[in-house]
């Protein structure tokens, strides 16, 4: 049993630097968390070193070399899909017994509450599952959130070929239910999605069934995936979030550098337009500082999440991706603390399998024994940034659209055949530090036609707040002038011209007032101006421009809450 390994873990994730306080804010540290009790003997834990595995065909991309690079871990953890000679990962049913097993196991401790709870239903009909390990009163969402303990919501396999954090979540909730995570209970709520994406697992593709990449779809919501998701996530609100991926090993940095990626962990948080300015210092102050040394002590290697485009001439990296549709990025809109961790994995089958779970496993302790350590801070920031957000309504401007920075940077990487550290000078496309291409005058609200239900539908299962107009009125608002669009990488249109004209607007009974005093202003916006690739507009959630106006002073209606 690896107790010394993840206690480790546990004890030096809680140091990390104070966030500076805003006035009035009064933000004291807490004292260092205690330290957690030994554990029995875990199911998911042994420290017989493993053999590497690979699933039938897959070889690696180089030789022993680069394999060298990355040594099993000294642990070596055991969940249905980590077996010795299995050449599958651990199926759906697998981790629905698994799940029920731990929650049964959690209740036997005094004072631990713990349920599987369906949270939606796959393209497939497969049910979607979350494990709820907590000390509050109740395991739904209600009592979680009268528990004043925040919430870490654990996210794992958006998409179905990246195994590794899914893998990771099962010992997760084993150390949590009945190992060495169980103290952390004492302070922080844990809610667990094993696999957000069922039917790709199946299939061994990154998509959902009917193709559509799920981790693409958080602000628009086309998939039941992602709309059960963002209902979870409303009900539960979050105080951190952790989205687990994997990233290709193979394929486009062979083919452009003819190199292979170095690193056990690409790490970011949210980076898109609006976010709050203590979001992101949180993010990196409180969560990825203390990550990169948790990291760092079991010799894992970290760099920023980035990516490449697909065209293979192309020497662009990206670092990360600033638009507001993913995960990572609608979460943070959402205010939440919003991390991705993405481990080496894509293309390699089960090389390295331990490894790249152990990476996850390292990662996650961390975050769970941050938010304990800054559960106090946490429960200050969150409602100040809601008031934040809020009371922005009327005022300054929102920025509709930004660019990455470019830079050179030099990439570390490896040489596909000997190992050796190779290093490239790529075209790096910063999300740390957005370029504003586009800002207009924050409305107080959008004023939303009677026709524009699904709009409305998407917006509410995010948790926006829209009223329904009572009595015809007549609001102030700028109303869109489209001079010209096209369509733009396969989504139906993308507004290249747009003007405003402002002037009194009729407003008739039935039609939808969406407030922007509210604290998911900044999800608003990214959804109702038009002229953005994730728009509303630009992907026919709305149809027509003249059925949404910008409102630019405080509306004199009556208005109505919806049922």
């Amino acid at each position: 049993m690896a107790v010394p390994v993840l206690a480790t873990l546990v004890l030096t994730a809680c140091s990390s630097t104070p966030l500076p306080p805003w006035p009035g804010s009064g933000i004291a540290p807490l004292p260092p968390a205690s330290q957690p009790r030994p554990a029995p003997t875990s199911p998911t834990r042994t420290t017989t070193p493993a053999a590497t595995t690979t699933s039938p065909g897959t070889r690696p991309p180089n030789g022993s070399a680069l394999a060298a690079r990355f040594p099993a871990p000294a642990v070596v953890y055991s969940t249905p899909g980590l077996q010795a000679g299995r050449s599958s990962f651990t199926t759906a049913s697998e981790i629905h017994g698994w799940l029920r097993d731990q929650a049964l196991a959690a209740t036997r401790t005094v004072g631990l509450q713990a349920a599987v709870r369906p949270y939606g239903r796959s393209q497939d009909g497969q049910t979607l599952e979350a494990l709820v390990l907590t000390s509050a009163a109740g395991t739904d969402a209600a009592a979680l959130r009268a528990s004043a303990r925040p919430t870490v919501l654990l996210l794992a396999q958006q998409h179905g070929n990246e195994p590794a954090g899914s893998e990771a979540l099962l010992v997760i909730a084993s150390e949590l239910a009945q190992g060495l995570l169980q103290p952390l209970l004492e302070r922080i709520n844990v809610v667990i999605v094993a696999r957000a994406n069922p039917d790709g697992a199946a299939r061994d593709q990154r998509a959902s069934s009917d193709g559509r990449d799920i981790n693409r779809d958080h602000l628009l919501l086309a998939t039941p995936e992602a709309q059960a998701l963002a209902a979870l996530v409303r009900d539960l609100h979050p105080a951190v979030i952790v989205d687990l991926h994997e990233y290709p090993v193979t394929g486009p940095f062979m083919d452009r550098f003819d190199a292979v990626p170095k690193f056990d962990a690409l790490l970011h948080y949210a980076s898109t337009a609006n976010l709050p300015e203590f979001l992101t210092k949180a993010q990196e102050e409180w969560y990825r500082q203390p990550m990169l040394a948790a990291l760092a002590r079991q010799g894992l290697s970290t760099e920023w999440y980035y990516r490449t485009p697909g065209d293979t001439a192309d020497r662009k990296v990206f670092m990360g991706d600033a638009l507001p549709e993913n995960a990572r990025n609608v979460y943070g809109l959402k205010n939440s603390i919003s991390l991705l961790l993405a481990t080496r994995g894509v293309g390699i089958g089960r090389l390295q399998l331990q490894r790249r779970v152990h990476t996850h496993v390292t990662a996650i302790t961390s975050v769970l024994a941050s938010t304990a350590q800054r559960a106090a801070e946490l429960g200050q920031l969150l409602p100040y940034l809601d008031k934040e957000v809020s009371e922005l309504a009327c005022k300054d401007q929102a920025i509709i659209e930004t660019a990455p920075t470019a830079t050179q940077y030099a990439l570390q990487m490896l040489d596909r055949i000997s190992g050796a550290d190779k290093s490239v000078m790529v075209e790096w496309q910063s999300s740390l530090v957005l370029r504003t291409v586009k800002v207009r005058a924050r409305p107080c609200g959008y004023w939303l036609s009677a026709d524009s239900s699904l709009a409305i539908e998407r917006l509410r299962l995010h948790g926006v707040q829209v009223l329904r107009v009572a009595e015809a009125g007549a609001v102030l608002g700028d109303a869109y002038l489209e001079s010209a669009s096209s369509p733009s990488e396969g989504r139906a249109r993308v507004q290249l011209a747009l003007g405003l004209s402002r002037g009194l607007v009729d407003v008739p009974r039935g039609s939808y007032y969406v407030p922007l005093n509210q604290p998911l202003a900044n999800l608003v916006v990214a959804a109702l101006e038009p002229d953005t690739p994730s728009s509303f507009f630009a992907n026919r959630v709305l149809e027509a421009l003249p059925g949404t106006v910008r409102v630019m002073t405080p509306p004199l209606l009556k208005l109505e809450e919806l049922p």
